[in-house]
């Protein structure tokens, strides 16, 4: 039989049982970060005022996208009040940006379409989507119209 004996000063001891503590602390604090659910994109800090062209440029410009000053397309549309599979996926890019159309369900809205001419690659074919309610923007997109296009929210590809 083998014993072995060791002496640990007091303060040796409370150096230990404090870095125990903060080990179980930091473990407590990253499990709790882990089991809470992704939050979504926040809708930007900048204005969503919406009244004039400006508005609506310079909310784009926040994101990094240069436009054409004139808007390709004009166009009254109303929220459906009740979302079919199609507008409830679109919502959900919506909601991935801090928007929620469902806010606005049945409710008139205006479409506004700019040409993007700094779409990264150097694509021609992208055009942003600004969503306008009551002078204030409520959502929108970045899609392609080439054959097969995609779309995403406001943020610049990477």
């Amino acid at each position: 039989m083998v014993i072995v004996s060791a002496k640990v000063s007091k303060r040796k001891i409370l150096i230990g049982i404090a870095a125990a503590i903060c080990v179980i602390a930091l473990l407590a604090f990253l499990c709790t970060k882990a089991e809470q659910p992704s939050q979504p994109e926040e809708a930007p800090a900048q204005s969503l005022k919406a009244a004039t062209n400006e508005d609506r440029i310079a909310f784009l410009a926040s994101f990094g996208w240069q436009v054409r000053e004139a808007p390709t397309e004009t166009q009254e549309v109303r929220i459906p009040k009740e979302f079919n599979e199609v507008f409830t996926r679109y919502n959900q890019l919506q909601q991935s940006q801090g928007f929620d159309l469902s806010d606005y369900a049945g409710k008139a809205a205006k479409r506004y379409v700019y040409a993007i001419t700094n779409y990264p690659g150097g694509s021609s074919d992208y055009y942003a989507t600004v969503l306008v309610c009551q002078n204030k923007i409520i959502g929108g997109d970045v899609t392609s119209a080439a054959a097969g296009g995609s779309m995403h929210g406001f943020a610049m590809p990477q």
